[in-house]
C-alpha cells in the first residue's frame, strides 16, 4: 500500500513541479501581464475554496475516494491538452480547477487513514512527491534552456496521464465513512488551524507566482532557476525523512510556529536581496520549514481535530481555506503588489502574512495541540 501511495505522490507532484516552476513563464510567453498571470494562477486556489469540500462530501458519502481522484486526474490531462488551442486560458483553467480540486486532499485522507494512527509514517511516503517535483523541475530547467516554453503543455499532459494511471491502483479508502457520516464542528482549535493555514498560503503567493520571473529578471538562467527550486524541495525531503523523530520531539503547534517564523525570514530575503546567490540559496533551504514541516504538521493536526468519520471532509475543508482561499488571496495580493512596488513589496507582504499565521499557531499551542 505504501508503494502505491508513494507512486501517486511522485506522479502528481511531477506535474506540480512543471506547473509551479514554469507555467508563469508560459503565460508570459502568451502575452499576459503580471496581474493577468497572477489572476490565472489564482483560479485553481479560488476553486479550492469551495470545490474540495463538495468532492470530500461525495467521497465520504459514497466511499468512491479513488474514483474522485481518477476523475480529477483525467480532467486535468484533458485541459492541458486543449490549452495551446484556446485563447480562453482563464476559462479553461477555471473549469479544470473546479473539476479536479478534490484529488490531493482526498489522497491525503486515504494516506492518513491507511497509516492507522501513526502520522509520522506520512513523511517517508509523501517525500516521493518531492522527488517527483525535483526530477521535473531540474529536467524542465535544462529543457527550457534549449526548447521554447510553448512545449510545456505537452509535458503537463504526460505527467497528469501518469498520475491518472497510478490513481487507478490507489486503495479504495474510506468506505466506513458512508455509515458514520460524522458532523464537522468548528471548534477554537479548528479555527486557529484554518487561520494558520490560510496565512501560510497567502505568504507563498509571491513565491509561486513570481519567483521564476524574479530570478529571470535578476539574470539567473533557466537551469539555475530549476536548480534553486530543486534545492528547496531537497530540503523539504530531508524534513519528511526525519518526520517521525520531529513529531516525537516537538508538539504540532511548535512545528507550525517555527515554520511560519522561517517564512518571515525567507520572504524578506527573497524580495530584497535575491541578487546575492548565497542569500537566495539560503532562502530556498528554508522551504524545508515554510512548506515541508508546516504541511506535514498541519495535515496531522487536521487528522486530530476532525472526527473519525469526516476525515476526507476535514482535509478538504483545510485545503479549501488554506490552499484555496489563502493561496488565491496570496496570488492576487502579490500581483497587485508586484505592479505597485515590484519584488520588494510583493515578498514583504508575504512576510507579513507569515507573521500573522504565527499568531494563529500560537493559539493552538495554548490549546495543547
Amino acid at each position: 500500500m505504501a508503494f502505491r501511495l508513494s507512486a501517486f505522490y511522485f506522479a502528481f507532484f511531477a506535474y506540480g513541479g512543471a506547473y509551479v516552476a514554469y507555467f508563469p513563464l508560459y503565460l508570459a510567453s502568451r502575452g499576459l501581464s503580471p496581474a493577468e498571470i497572477a489572476w490565472v494562477l489564482a483560479l485553481p486556489p479560488l476553486a479550492r475554496t469551495f470545490a474540495p469540500p463538495a468532492w470530500g462530501w461525495l467521497a465520504d458519502r459514497t466511499g468512491a475516494h479513488r474514483g474522485v481522484v481518477v476523475f480529477s486526474c483525467a480532467v486535468t490531462a484533458i485541459a492541458f491538452a486543449l490549452l495551446p488551442f484556446t485563447g480562453h486560458i482563464a476559462l479553461l483553467i477555471a473549469m479544470m480547477s473546479i473539476l479536479s480540486a478534490g484529488a490531493l486532499p482526498i489522497v491525503e485522507a486515504i494516506t492518513l487513514g491507511a497509516l492507522a494512527g501513526q502520522p509520522g509514517r506520512y513523511g517517508p511516503i509523501r517525500l516521493w512527491g518531492s522527488v517527483g517535483f525535483i526530477a521535473v523541475v531540474l529536467a524542465g530547467g535544462a529543457w527550457l534552456d534549449f526548447q521554447p516554453v510553448s512545449t510545456l503543455p505537452a509535458a503537463l499532459v504526460v505527467f497528469t496521464l501518469a498520475a491518472l494511471t497510478v490513481a487507478l491502483a490507489l486503495p479504495a479508502g474510506g468506505a466506513h465513512a458512508r455509515a458514520q457520516g460524522a458532523a464537522i464542528r468548528i471548534t477554537p482549535e479548528v479555527r486557529a488551524l484554518l487561520g494558520a493555514g490560510f496565512c501560510n498560503a497567502v505568504a507563498h503567493g509571491a513565491l509561486y507566482a513570481f519567483l521564476s520571473l524574479h530570478l529571470d529578471a535578476l539574470g539567473y538562467s533557466a537551469t539555475s532557476i530549476g536548480m534553486l527550486w530543486t534545492l528547496g524541495v531537497l530540503a523539504e525531503i530531508i524534513v519528511f525523512l526525519y518526520l517521525p523523530q520531529l513529531f516525537r520531539r516537538f508538539a504540532l503547534s511548535t512545528i507550525l510556529i517555527a515554520s511560519l517564523a522561517a517564512g518571515v525570514v525567507r520572504f524578506l530575503a527573497t524580495g530584497w536581496i535575491a541578487g546575492e546567490l548565497w542569500i537566495v540559496l539560503s532562502a530556498q533551504v528554508l522551504h524545508a520549514a515554510t512548506f515541508g514541516s508546516f504541511h506535514a504538521a498541519s495535515v496531522a493536526a487536521v487528522h486530530r481535530v476532525f472526527p473519525e468519520g469526516a476525515q476526507a471532509r476535514g482535509q478538504t475543508v483545510f485545503s479549501g481555506v488554506s490552499y484555496g482561499a489563502g493561496a488565491a488571496a496570496g496570488l492576487l495580493i502579490s500581483g497587485w503588489a508586484w505592479e505597485g512596488g515590484g519584488a520588494a513589496l510583493a515578498f514583504s507582504a508575504s512576510a507579513l502574512a507569515a507573521l500573522a499565521g504565527a499568531f494563529f499557531a500560537a493559539q493552538l499551542k495554548r490549546a495543547g495541540l
